[in-house]
């Protein structure tokens, strides 16, 4: 397994990995500085578009456009860069983190904790409505399904755990949430992640410069050394869904990392779950 720089970008806080299929392009963004970028592996291109807050994950909308999980909250895009919000948090101090879309076009975000207030996972259905899920979230991250999402994966990176939810599809309800696995045995945290059509759970440990990718029992399975101590998310993209992209950060390393914040890929490691454009 050869890791290759992607984009010798050096963001200040790159995340959120996401493959559009419906163009080619990869999405990703660099959180702090509120930027939303689309890569081009055909040509190496790299488009930024600038929002006016923080923002922590990228992701398709059917019919063009995107769902954006902002720092005050989740707010969509129109084609024509039109912006409008689904939903803004009403707790003093918490900001919106990763979030992902699950087989019917649902999304899935989650929150980090304020100084006073809690943070949460929620749900948002296609009309806007928000549903929680969990409460007392410290660092809400990765959030993934099983192949036959009858499962979901989720992180959250203080209680340095990768935790399992039984899944209905259906109505979208999560319950039963348990411990897979501990990741204690790395000075790396657990951080952004996706699955395979093995059912392999992929994780980025920050601090770790690893992906690690676990079974779906929580065994340790495999671990790719990246040249990035910050190692922040992992998602599968190109044509195949065979090529695993991973964003890392510079925050704070300033000169002591030349590949700090760079955009990696590894070619060919594993296949990737299609991608869903979020419903609403």
């Amino acid at each position: 397994m050869s890791v290759e720089v992607a984009l010798a970008v050096r963001a200040h806080f790159a995340e959120c990995p996401t493959w559009d299929a419906a163009d080619g392009t990869l999405l990703w963004v660099d959180m702090n500085e509120g930027g939303v970028h689309r890569y081009r592996p055909s040509d190496g291109g790299d488009t930024v578009t600038v929002v006016d807050q923080p923002v922590a994950a990228a992701l398709p909308r059917a019919g063009g456009g995107l769902v954006l999980s902002l720092r005050d909250g989740v707010a969509v895009t129109g084609p024509d860069g039109s912006r409008r919000w689904l939903t803004e948090w009403a707790r003093e101090g918490v900001r919106g983190n990763d979030a992902s879309v699950d087989g019917r076009g649902r999304l899935w975000v989650g929150t980090i904790a304020g100084e006073t207030s809690p943070g949460w996972l929620a749900r948002i259905d296609a009309d806007g409505t928000a549903h929680t899920a969990a409460t007392g979230i410290q660092l809400s991250n990765g959030i993934a399904w099983s192949p036959d999402a009858t499962r979901m994966y989720y992180v959250d990176t203080r209680t340095r755990r990768i935790d399992v939810f039984d899944y209905d599809l259906d109505t979208g309800k999560a319950a039963n949430r348990r411990v897979l696995t501990a990741v204690t045995d790395t000075d790396g945290l657990p951080d952004g992640m996706c699955t395979d059509t093995e059912g392999g759970i992929w994780v980025a440990l920050f601090r770790g410069g690893a992906v690690r990718r676990y079974t779906p029992d929580g065994r340790l399975d495999r671990e790719i050394t990246l040249p990035a101590s910050l190692t922040t998310s992992c998602g599968f993209g190109g044509p195949d869904l065979t090529d695993l992209y991973v964003t890392s950060a510079r925050r704070d390393l300033g000169d002591a990392e030349p590949e700090a914040g760079n955009l990696f890929v590894v070619p060919g490691v594993a296949q990737g779950l299609e991608g869903v454009a979020f419903a609403g």
